[in-house]
């Protein structure tokens, strides 16, 4: 019975990390814990992430002068209203030292309805998490615990990529 249990739990896991078609996808091997993830939304107030414990969370760092961060950033809107992700929030977080009419106005261009702009302006989350680019997105889970992360830009529409993620609603 042991064996069936451990059996059940490895092909669970590995059904659930077998996505190696989605470019630039990177799953964690083991979860990693972050303490005090904080970051500002568009009036200054102080955001922390262990407030959204229970849901699944995508935090996605961009600037308005990023061509990728343009080019995924609709896709990304659309992700946000998915009927079978009930329980996503998603940070779109300005990493670019950039003013809120200048997010705005690129959010604007882009039609992003969905979604609402953060700021970690003095970069102390891109620095915590190791970014070596931009647009990076991170992953966690519901219990506040990356396990995966994009780096460059997807389409956050696509099929397989929902698939995936569904497997950690």
């Amino acid at each position: 019975m042991r064996f069936l249990i451990i059996f059940i739990f490895l092909l669970s896991n590995s059904i659930a990390n077998e996505i190696t078609d989605i470019k630039n996808l990177i799953i964690n091997k083991e979860l990693k814990k972050y303490e005090n993830l904080s970051f500002l939304d568009a009036k200054n107030k102080q955001i922390n992430l262990k407030d959204y414990r229970g849901n699944l969370i995508i935090l996605n760092f961009w600037a308005t002068w990023c061509a990728p961060c343009k080019e995924e950033m609709p896709s990304l809107d659309s992700l946000q209203t998915n009927e079978n992700l009930k329980n996503l929030i998603i940070f779109p977080i300005n990493i670019g030292k950039e003013s809120f009419d200048k997010s705005a106005k690129f959010f604007k261009e882009l039609e992003i309805e969905n979604l609402d702009i953060y700021f970690d302006p003095p970069v102390t989350l891109a620095k915590k998490f190791g970014l070596r680019g931009i647009p990076t997105t991170i992953f966690f889970n519901k219990d506040g615990l990356e396990f995966a992360r994009v780096i460059g830009s997807i389409n956050f529409e696509d099929e397989e990529f929902i698939e995936w993620l569904r497997s950690y609603n």
